[in-house]
């Protein structure tokens, strides 16, 4: 492990744009469209994973019957509630400094790529991102860790030498398996002990509270 990572990779939603419960509340509209009760706790609580695994976890044993509809659905509902897309607190300033610094900053998101194009413009940081990844890069998504993979490719560097920031216990695991550090942030709504027991070696409170930590001393 170097001391000071040469690459930082982000997750998107939920962790640089507030998107997480707009993925919620798309997907519930999407089951009360195909007739199926599924609470909201529930459906957070799968955001982040692959949309497989998530619906899987949701349908149950009617995942086969209904998914592809159900993901069709949500894509809709999604792209309807893209204009309350806003992005983190802290989120374009924490990207700035790390690419000051020197950093390489690469999204790793496994978002599709119509969605991935609604989260950066809600994000506005292009001239801070060198590069990114989405759906097309890989055939399975978080917890598996094919996308950190694809991050660490397109950073040009070795796991030891990033470090990966996520909101949710599937990017922590994720970035785990791929052997990249994992810094958790709640403004997802995973709770620190969740993010800790998922493989964070850090959690702070959104990105401002990350970009406070690196303004005292660099990341490590």
């Amino acid at each position: 492990m170097t001391e000071t990572p040469r690459a930082v990779l982000f997750d998107v939603d939920g962790t640089l744009v507030d998107s997480n419960y707009l993925h919620v509340e798309a997907w519930s509209h999407a089951f009360d469209e195909l007739g199926v009760s599924v609470e909201s706790w529930r459906v957070h609580r799968a955001i982040g994973q692959d949309s497989a695994k998530l619906l899987d976890a949701l349908l149950g044993d009617r995942a086969d019957e209904l998914g592809e509809r159900a993901k069709e659905l949500h894509s809709t509902f999604y792209k309807a509630l893209a204009s309350r897309l806003r992005p983190l607190t802290g989120a374009r300033e924490l990207l700035s400094a790390l690419k000051r610094q020197g950093r390489t900053v690469v999204l790793a998101t496994s978002a599709p790529e119509d969605e991935l194009a609604l989260l950066t413009d809600a994000l506005d940081a292009n001239d801070s991102i060198d590069a990114s990844t989405n759906a097309d890069d890989v055939d399975v998504a978080k917890p598996d860790p094919s996308i950190v993979n694809v991050a660490l490719d397109k950073a040009g560097v070795g796991p030891d030498d990033a470090v990966f920031v996520g909101d949710t216990v599937w990017d922590c695991i994720a970035a785990s398996r791929a052997g990249v550090r994992t810094i958790g942030l709640l403004c997802g709504g995973s709770s620190s002990a969740e993010l800790r027991s998922a493989g964070a070696i850090a959690v702070y409170d959104n990105p401002a509270a990350l970009l406070a930590e690196i303004h005292l001393s660099p990341l490590a």
